[in-house]
């Protein structure tokens, strides 16, 4: 239905117009506040990355290379290993989590006495802060006295102890396995509140016409769950390749967990480089950009 404009009786605009107009007209703060948070900084920080400069050196010169800051990136064999041991560890918890919190969700969605409880708990390890949960798991990985090894003894899955955080191949395991524990709540929280949405009616008309527990799950549930799906497969992406903390406190800097970020962080702090550690984290920000195109392709969801 057209509306009058108030400024100019005389012209009329659609509702669908004037909906936009109003959204733009709200958005407006927010998209403010996101280019002086977000763009200027990673502005900033491209524009940086075209220089050679040392904030050990004072006072600060600044000298022009152009792309030669990208082209060491390019040839740098630590900073191809730091993508390397990001996105491994990315896609495989990831998909631990995603596949484990889909579980707890059905589960907890489910009708069943004290599932308030079930509720509460599973929420504890991702309540935990970051910092506290994996000095937590460094010291239950510890070889000398650690839970961990001390549990596998007793249950007679190994034999001695093992040095989980030294050895190479054992140690990007351990990580994978606290980030596992630490974040499963998150994903399955994000997909118990998808399938809360979904109407009940649904499931009640599919078994009418005798569909069985699996064929709801893939007609229904699947389906309906999918946006939701995507938000908590986003989020997730974005938090574990941009992963410090967790690997840096529990694993430190060791060539076989080293991640993108503490690569960057090495290079602007402990180096002092701030133009190759602003080239570092512009290429961080294109494969960010890149894992969120791919998802948004791989899922087909249109985005208006």
């Amino acid at each position: 239905m057209p509306l009058k404009n108030p400024r100019n009786p005389n012209r009329r605009y659609s509702l669908s117009a004037w909906r936009a107009r109003t959204a733009w007209l709200l958005l407006t703060p927010s998209l403010l506040i996101l280019v002086l948070v977000a763009a200027f900084p990673l502005f900033r920080s491209f524009q940086l990355s075209l220089f050679d400069v040392s904030i050990l050196k004072f006072p600060l010169q600044l000298t022009w290379v152009g792309l030669d800051n990208y082209v060491a990136l390019a040839s740098d064999p630590r900073w191809w290993r730091s993508v390397w041991n990001t996105v491994v560890f990315t896609v495989i918890s990831v998909g631990f989590e995603t596949v484990l919190g889909l579980m707890i969700a059905l589960l907890v969605h489910s009708e069943f006495k004290g599932r308030g409880l079930v509720r509460t708990a599973m929420l504890v390890p991702w309540a935990i802060p970051g910092v506290v949960s994996s000095q937590m798991w460094r010291w239950m990985f510890n070889d000398v006295y650690g839970v961990i090894n001390d549990l596998f003894i007793k249950l007679r899955l190994i034999k001695t102890p093992m040095a989980w955080l030294a050895e190479p191949a054992l140690v990007l395991p351990a990580i994978i396995a606290v980030d596992v524990w630490k974040t499963t709540p998150f994903m399955a929280l994000i997909l118990l509140a998808g399938l809360q949405g979904i109407p009940k009616e649904l499931y009640e008309a599919a078994r009418v016409d005798g569909a069985s527990s699996v064929q709801q799950f893939w007609r229904i549930t699947f389906p309906l769950l999918r946006p939701s799906l995507l938000v908590a497969l986003i989020f997730r992406t974005l938090d574990a390749l941009r992963v410090f903390d967790m690997i840096y406190i529990v694993a430190g800097t060791q060539i076989e967990t080293i991640s993108m970020s503490i690569y960057a962080r090495q290079q602007l702090i402990s180096f002092g480089l701030l133009g190759y550690g602003s080239a570092v984290s512009t290429g961080m920000f294109l494969i960010l950009a890149l894992y969120i195109a791919v998802y948004l392709v791989t899922l087909k969801v249109e985005v208006k």
